[in-house]
């Protein structure tokens, strides 16, 4: 999830406006959602193999097609969205330990909250700051609900996760295996997001070396996983990594090209990241607007099971690039001179 902003920066590195500190990248709609008909039905009856057949749908919702991500209507999705969390949440009523379930509520309700609520408030902040924060608010709450489902997922293998990770996170973690690595990521996704979006609440961002253990877990189970996902998330969060030495922007550029790497260049989403997290950190605009015209010349059909992700950021990119000149400073400082 991208979530940090296109505000003005202060000389000191420090931000202002709307731009936050870190951002966190997602890939939106990857998890595979499909057979809500069926869903319905299995709602509606009364029969006594209700829990299987819910059971059975779960999995069906955690591996099935990419009826979403394919998609060409990212306002249509939108739309649809909503009565699909419901529905996993009233699924996972009837069967609370549902590992695939949990799994498609807590990636469900991150994808949403970031393209459907954060950049809304992203986008209207300039216009209307009492919206905007509303969004930012609602934007939050969604994400803490992705987090705890995300949490839920990895308590129904590892018991008392929750609370070890709460005690000694980097400790915790290592009882994580391979199967796991879905979950750590949407866990630590959301949970960033949610910090990002709320650094006036000192309770959370405490809660920022928890995020840091899940991720960095996943990515030395399985750095390859989702076709860079996690490189695209680090690409936003080394600025933010607590302790670390040397220029983040090694880090975030070594990332960078990973996540390029295992995407032959046809996903948005590490231009975008490294334009909004890094260009524009280092002030360098001319990379800055590079990197979103590469991220604009990808071809949203060349993977379809890319598609709407790959509109989704593209239509960020060409709002970052209208903001530009708030985003750089150097040269209207210049001007005022």
């Amino acid at each position: 999830m991208i979530l940090s902003n296109g505000g003005a920066m202060a000389g000191n590195g420090e931000t202002t406006s709307s731009l936050r500190r870190f951002s966190c990248t997602t890939r939106f709609w990857r998890c595979r959602w499909g057979a809500f008909v069926l869903a319905i039905g299995i709602c509606a009856s009364g029969c006594s193999p209700r829990k299987f057949a819910i059971n059975k749908l779960g999995d069906s919702l955690a591996n099935s097609g990419t009826t979403f991500a394919s998609d060409d209507d990212p306002e249509f999705v939108g739309q649809a969205i909503p009565f699909s969390l419901k529905l996993i949440e009233g699924l996972l009523a009837e069967s609370p330990k549902h590992r695939g379930l949990l799994f498609a509520a807590a990636s469900g309700f991150a994808q949403y909250s970031y393209v459907y609520v954060q950049q809304s408030s992203e986008e209207i902040e300039s216009e209307d700051i009492g919206k905007s924060s509303g969004l930012s608010a609602r934007a939050r709450n969604l994400y803490l609900r992705a987090r705890n489902y995300g949490l839920r997922g990895l308590e129904t293998k590892h018991r008392g996760f929750a609370v070890r990770l709460s005690e000694d996170p980097k400790t915790a973690v290592q009882v994580a295996n391979a199967k796991d690595v879905p979950l750590l990521y949407w866990t630590a996704v959301p949970w960033g997001a949610a910090i990002a979006v709320s650094k006036d609440r000192a309770d959370l961002v405490a809660e920022q070396p928890q995020v840091e253990a899940l991720i960095d877990r996943a990515y030395q189970l399985q750095p390859d996983y989702d076709h860079g996902a996690i490189d695209e998330f680090l690409i936003s969060y080394e600025s933010a990594r607590q302790g670390a030495k040397g220029d983040f922007a090694v880090r975030s550029k070594a990332h960078f090209d990973r996540a390029v790497a295992l995407t032959n260049g046809q996903m948005a989403a590490p231009f975008v990241a490294y334009a909004e997290n890094v260009s524009v950190q280092k002030q360098n605009r001319g990379e800055f607007e590079a990197l979103l015209k590469q991220a604009l010349g990808v071809d949203p059909d060349g993977r379809p099971e890319w598609r709407l992700s790959n509109l989704v950021m593209q239509r960020r990119a060409r709002w970052l690039l209208s903001r530009e000149d708030s985003v750089f400073l150097q040269e209207v400082e210049d001007a005022a001179k």
